[in-house]
């Protein structure tokens, strides 16, 4: 095999129960380059990098490290052989240091005794190696996502990595945190590293990748060379059809003011100061600014989530309180919140309690017990209309992929009805098809009347989808425009009006 790369894949395919999840694929990965991984959710990506590390057996195909044939039997082995991953999800020890994290399991030692001084002058070694800046005294816990990450790809490259996996890096980070992450990488491509990067975002795609392999339906589709193509060409190889346009056209009237946020500020740190905005029937308003602005605040704190301080909501002109969650839907309003893992799915739970559990009380009959047959016929009424992909109801919602998953969370509230959606992140880890899908729900909702609060972190999804951009900027909004007469430029100034 050739000696050129420092990974191959060759012609993999894994089954389950029968059901091919991957077939044929193929992936190499030269020294010194980053390759990105790219595929809708579901076309299996996270099963390719099981196979890789030893979790799961393939059924057909190779592994070549170094041009020599292997095969890892668990992620453990594969470390000690130079492949690593920093997951998406981080699985750290949060309340000791970055020393004891990076060498956890493999302390030096000294004799019978831990060899503190060794751990510390080596991983200052490796900071300076990498040009990380963080202190390896600290514990984990009081440091940013971003310094965690840094962490974690800090102990990869301590087991001498050659090829370091990042599964979806800067879905929770701010633009200058992940600016500080592509200077890593392109730091670790200079020691002749190579860098398989899986990611969602276009933009960063063609920022920080030098091939793009990818995969649709578990089948290898191509790799391509990042600068001879162009966004479209990669969204053609992933959903197998032309996407003239990332986002649906609007065709929705907007109409007369359904909200008034007067004064709004919340009570406990961190904290929204004084904000106020109209919403208008039929709309899009979005919600831009840095991480740390407090978008998720203020629509926690509609939605009643949050405590406020001072303020007031006023609905179709009358004074509403909107004073705990209970009283936000009773008035018509639902939050798809930000962390759709932590706080929007009971993992363990299927389907079908995912999806009517914000509407519960009115399933129950005159006994108190649960109509299960109608919960059942709403929950199959909405995997039809949300083309919510799964075998069948009673799937455990952790086994779908997030855009299915996100598909269930903004299905539990349609069932409630709601005249105002409150939808933090609503795309985050979701591929560009399922992207698309939500965006089209979206106009769909508007334009039977209903009205969506949207915060996004992604500049080209605001300017895509939205009727107005609010800017929010340490807790107070610095301004709202009109999308179609702004840009990115503006409403970058705007997020620094407050800071």
């Amino acid at each position: 095999m050739n000696n050129e790369y420092l990974l191959q894949i060759k012609n993999l395919s894994k089954s389950f129960s029968g059901v091919k999840v991957l077939n044929g694929v193929e992936i190499s990965v030269k020294p010194g380059t980053i390759h990105a991984l790219m595929g809708e959710n579901g076309a299996g990506k996270s099963t390719l990098m099981k196979c890789l590390f030893g979790i799961y057996k393939q059924d057909e195909g190779e592994f070549y490290l170094n041009g020599e044939k292997f095969n890892f039997t668990d992620p453990k082995h594969a470390l000690e052989h130079g492949v690593s991953m920093v997951h998406q999800e981080l699985n750290q020890v949060l309340q000791r240091t970055v020393v004891d994290n990076v060498w956890l399991g493999r302390y030096p030692t000294n004799g019978l005794f831990v060899d503190e001084k060794k751990m510390l002058e080596d991983t200052i070694e490796l900071f300076k190696k990498i040009e990380v800046d963080i202190d390896p005294t600290k514990n984990l816990a009081d440091l940013s996502v971003s310094q965690r990450q840094m962490v974690e790809i800090v102990k990869a490259v301590s087991y001498d990595a050659k090829v370091i996996v990042l599964d979806e890096p800067t879905s929770s980070l701010t633009q200058n945190e992940v600016d500080k992450l592509f200077e890593i990488m392109r730091t670790l491509k200079k020691q002749g590293i190579g860098l398989i990067y899986i990611s969602h975002k276009m933009e960063e795609i063609f920022e920080i990748s030098d091939y793009v392999t990818v995969l649709r339906d578990g089948n290898y589709i191509g790799t391509k060379v990042t600068k001879e193509i162009d966004i479209d060409t990669i969204i053609k190889m992933m959903v197998g059809r032309d996407l003239k346009h990332r986002f649906p056209s609007k065709s929705h009237t907007i109409g007369e003011i359904v909200l008034e946020v007067k004064n709004l500020s919340t009570t406990y740190k961190p904290r929204v100061k004084n904000v106020s905005f109209k919403l208008k029937k039929g709309e899009i308003l979005g919600l831009s600014g840095l991480v740390g602005s407090r978008r998720t605040e203020l629509v926690e704190a509609i939605f009643g989530a949050r405590k406020r301080e001072t303020g007031e909501l006023i609905l179709n002109g009358k004074l509403i309180k909107n004073d705990t969650t209970v009283q936000a839907i009773s008035n018509g309003f639902a939050l798809i919140t930000e962390e759709r893992r932590e706080t929007g799915i009971y993992p363990v739970s299927n389907i079908t309690f995912n999806s009517t559990i914000a509407n519960v009380h009115n399933y129950k009959g005159i006994t108190g017990l649960l109509n299960g047959k109608q919960m059942e016929k709403d929950t199959s009424k909405l995997v039809r209309q949300m083309k919510i992909k799964t075998p069948s109801n009673y799937e455990l919602i952790r086994a779908l992929s997030g855009g299915n998953q996100q598909k269930v969370i903004i299905g539990r509230w349609l069932l409630l009805n709601p005249d105002i959606l409150l939808m933090d992140e609503p795309t985050r880890g979701i591929d560009v098809g399922a992207k698309f899908e939500i965006y089209q729900l979206m106009l769909d909702l508007v334009s039977q009347g209903k009205s969506i609060i949207m915060v996004s972190s992604e500049m080209p999804e605001l300017l895509g989808i939205t009727d107005r951009i609010g800017v929010m900027s340490n807790g107070r909004l610095a301004g709202i425009v009109d999308t179609k007469s702004t840009n990115q430029e503006e409403l970058f100034k705007m997020t620094m009006k407050y800071l």
